[in-house]
């Protein structure tokens, strides 16, 4: 890959300075063209910057997971730790401060990445449009790995800043439990819940998160600004959160629970975290948000979506026959997926 990129800017190098050799009386300008001077020159300054470009997109789905996460799982530490009077005298946040920065984070999560790989941050996200948007399939599994790494590297900085906090809660720095600060990286489900209910919970706020994304991404259903789309999903994700949010902390997000479920596991909290509600983490926190986002985007764009990119709106047989008697330009060739009378 590199190799290729490197073949081909020096093409393009070369095609310049052919061009600016014409308008110039040098004979030797290829050789003493000063790079640094000259911006249309080059894309790859360096071997760094040829690198880049190759990872750039699972770079920046790394680094805007990463960013939400330090958002999200810094804000439950900070609240849920400082009720304890030994950590903080009076505590430092709310309910409410808790919804401020998950919304917080996804958006400044997708201001970081989305210019660059469209700004998932969500494997639901990233496998619903793949589904329904054309999304290239073989970047699926880069993009899920890329998001996974950062939910847990996101995890490990917010574990760091609290860890003294965390010892004092837990009674120890060699004590780890759920319910003391594991439950403030990865999600839970309230008690009184069935499996069912946790289940539905994940899927409906799911299903609205992502009807959420698709909804301000419509060009023809009066999208924000390009640049406003991450303040349009802050309002998506406050309102999920202060209307959803109680039942199992909305995760929504397949990463944003394993990642840091992950740290925790490795962290000293144990096969708990996995084995809790015979593999929660499975059921609830990946299959929720992963089926609930394909019924909401299905809805999306059965009732709503207008755009040729989606599987509901592919022409059927009548149409393409149609289409094929009436254009000009199509009469004498079969129908697509017809090869032979």
């Amino acid at each position: 890959m590199s190799e290729n990129l490197e073949k081909s800017e020096e093409i393009r190098i070369e095609s310049v300075c052919r061009r600016s050799k014409r308008d110039t009386s040098s004979t030797s300008f290829v050789d003493t063209v000063n790079l640094s001077d000259c911006d249309h020159c080059t894309r790859f300054p360096n071997r760094w910057s040829r690198l880049r470009y190759v990872i750039r997109e699972p770079a920046a789905e790394f680094l805007g997971t990463m960013i939400f996460v330090i958002f999200g799982t810094g804000v439950n530490c900070q609240v849920f730790l400082s009720i304890d009077p030994n950590v903080e005298a009076v505590p430092r946040g709310t309910f409410l401060s808790l919804n401020l920065a998950w919304a917080a984070g996804v958006a400044l999560g997708v201001w970081v990445s989305g210019g660059i790989s469209g700004g998932h941050i969500n494997p639901a996200v990233t496998f619903s449009l793949a589904v329904f948007r054309g999304f290239p399939w073989k970047k699926v599994p880069i993009y899920v790995l890329a998001q996974l790494l950062g939910a847990f590297c996101g995890a490990g900085i917010v574990y760091a800043n609290y860890f003294h906090a965390i010892d004092i809660v837990e009674g120890g720095p060699s004590i780890r439990t759920i319910n003391g600060s594991g439950d403030l990286f990865a999600t839970y489900a309230a008690s009184f819940l069935t499996p069912i209910s946790c289940f539905f919970s994940e899927f409906l706020g799911s299903a609205i998160l992502i009807i959420g994304v698709l909804c301000v991404t419509d060009k023809n259903n009066g999208p924000p600004p390009q640049g406003l789309v991450p303040l349009a999903l802050f309002i998506v994700v406050l309102g999920i959160g202060a209307s959803l949010g109680m039942n199992t902390s909305y995760s929504l997000n397949p990463a944003r629970d394993l990642g840091p479920r992950l740290f925790t596991a490795a962290a000293g909290y144990g096969r708990a975290v996995f084995t809790y509600r015979n593999q929660y983490w499975l059921w609830c926190t990946i299959l929720g948000p992963v089926t609930g986002m394909l019924f909401g985007a299905f809805t999306y764009d059965t009732l709503v979506f207008e755009g040729s990119e989606s599987i509901i709106n592919k022409p059927d047989t009548r149409t393409r026959e149609h289409h094929l008697h009436t254009c000009p330009g199509q009469r004498g060739k079969l129908p697509a997926g017809i090869e032979s009378a």
